[in-house]
């Protein structure tokens, strides 16, 4: 009995972490512990754990006087909605949740089981950054996760949750992974501190100026989620999950759905008819998708561009859509790297690719330019065109030069390509090709303007329109809008067998 109760007093002190009075002060703070957001994102009672007798062994600075079992870690795995994940959520009542040769030890432990199994794995992290007290090997600690996030990428979903300070070195991790999602007012992440900043730049700035959720989902597009507190964010990253599979060797899982005439009246107004008149994409996106089934990722970063998972007849499949509520949908240097990250995650784990495209071309000036626009927008290019998921297109408005092969055009490899029959798909605006082509005629005309407008109708009439396109087989079918989505559900279906042969290589190189 004695070493039963011996084992039950040293869980009992690893379950107590830093202590009754620690935390009491992160839930002033208005946040849950390590242990609470554990039980909390996984099913309830199925959280096992590991590692749970772990120490430091660290004795310089008289640390071996101060021990606490897990050592600012919880490991462990278990499951979300039935599915093995496996997780770790650093605990911030324990060293401030610094981490250790031992704690990032069993961080590695965790996330070697996860590849070797092929289950998600999910990191909560709260920490202050490397112990001081460890010196390099602490640092070495954080490489050695370093590793295991590359060597895991693309083959098992990561997914990380910012759920306090997040500094320094242990940024590098969650950048790595696949999703970031952080919590307002109470997380932030920065390579630098502001004290730091102020030092060197003498700049004055606090934490959430200089790293909190709305700075990285608004101008950095660090993260891609953010929720209003602990609970919501563990509820996201629930949500998220669902529309990812296990591993890159397996498919998300299918809701049921009975197919039924799918057709959706509300998409014949939502395109203006003046071609200038902005209107709301996700409106679009709405009729096409299942009920209440979009998640849109980056929502504030970016906004000429949305991107985001959905459910389409009960599958899941990734979204790329121009937005001509913003900048008229126009590509950019940040939308660009948006679509193209979105892409990518979606091509690793066999989530199918529907891209709605209204754009207009790519943003011009010096800004733009200075800021490396050609090899950023080749970013996009070269992310569908390497995607090997299913990939379908609908052009629902305009689709004007080298915009228009970017944007999953069939050129680049997309397997159904649609319009709707207001579509314009031309190497520019009827307005501007006729300044062009017409020039000389309208300089000498008597009213160069009654000219001007002439001529654009005539461009318009030959060119502002996906017949041609159709005619040369660029576009597949021109649709109803109506009928969108019952045809995306039957293209989508009949792709499921999709194979794709690639040319041998090591790996290709994107221009980053």
């Amino acid at each position: 009995m004695d070493k039963l109760q011996t084992l039950d007093e040293k869980l009992s002190k690893a379950r107590l972490g830093g202590g009754s009075s620690r935390i009491a002060k992160q839930h002033e703070k208005g946040k849950l512990t390590a242990r609470e957001r554990v039980h909390l994102l996984l099913d309830p009672g199925t959280f096992e754990e590991v590692g749970a007798l772990v120490t430091h062994r660290t004795t310089d600075f008289d640390m071996q006087d101060q021990v606490f079992y897990g050592d600012g870690v919880i490991t462990g795995y278990g499951t979300v909605d039935g599915r093995l994940v496996y997780v770790f959520a650093q605990d911030f009542t324990v060293f401030g949740g610094s981490l250790s040769e031992t704690h990032a030890e069993k961080i590695c432990k965790i996330m070697d089981m996860a590849v070797k199994t092929g289950a998600p794995l999910i990191g909560l992290n709260d920490s202050g950054g490397a112990r001081i007290q460890e010196g390099v090997r602490s640092l070495g600690g954080y490489a050695d996760i370093f590793y295991r996030n590359v060597q895991a990428s693309g083959v098992i979903p990561q997914l990380s949750a910012i759920m306090g300070p997040c500094a320094g070195g242990a940024v590098y991790s969650p950048a790595m992974t696949d999703f970031t999602i952080m919590v307002e007012h109470t997380s932030y992440m920065f390579v630098t501190g502001p004290n730091v900043v102020k030092t060197v730049t003498n700049e004055s700035v606090t934490s959430e100026e200089l790293g909190g959720a709305s700075t990285h989902s608004t101008k950095s597009g660090v993260t891609h989620l953010t929720a209003a507190n602990d609970v919501l964010c563990l509820q996201q990253l629930r949500r998220l999950l669902s529309y990812l599979p296990q591993n890159c060797e397996e498919k998300p899982a299918d809701l049921p759905f009975e197919l039924g005439s799918e057709i959706r009246d509300e998409l014949v107004g939502i395109v203006p008819d003046n071609p200038n008149q902005p209107y709301d994409m996700r409106e679009v996106i709405r009729g096409i998708i299942d009920e209440g089934s979009f998640l849109e990722i980056h929502e504030r970063y970016a906004e000429n561009i949305v991107v985001g998972f959905a459910r389409l007849g009960g599958k899941s499949i990734g979204i790329i859509a121009n937005q001509p509520y913003s900048l008229a949908g126009v590509l950019d240097v940040d939308s660009s790297k948006k679509a193209a990250r979105f892409t990518r995650t979606c091509d690793c784990f066999n989530v199918p690719l529907l891209v709605l495209v209204d754009v207009p071309g790519f943003l011009p000036g010096t800004d733009q330019e200075w800021n490396g626009i050609i090899t950023n927008g080749a970013k996009l290019l070269y992310a569908l065109s390497e995607a090997t998921v299913p990939r379908v297109t609908v052009i629902t408005r305009k689709a004007y030069g080298g915009a228009y092969d970017v944007m999953n055009s069939k050129h680049i490899g997309a397997d159904f390509n649609y319009a709707w029959p207001g579509a314009e798909i031309a190497v520019m605006g009827a307005k501007g090709a006729s300044e062009i082509i017409f020039r000389r005629e309208i300089q000498s005309a008597d009213d160069p303007a009654a000219k001007l407008a002439e001529k654009e109708a005539e461009y318009a009439e030959k060119f502002a329109n996906p017949y041609r396109a159709a005619q040369r087989g660029f576009i597949d079918e021109v649709i109803y809008p109506q009928e969108t989505r019952r045809k995306l559900i039957r293209a989508f279906a009949s792709l499921e067998g999709k194979v794709t042969v690639l040319p041998k290589k090591k790996h290709g190189n994107i221009p980053l």
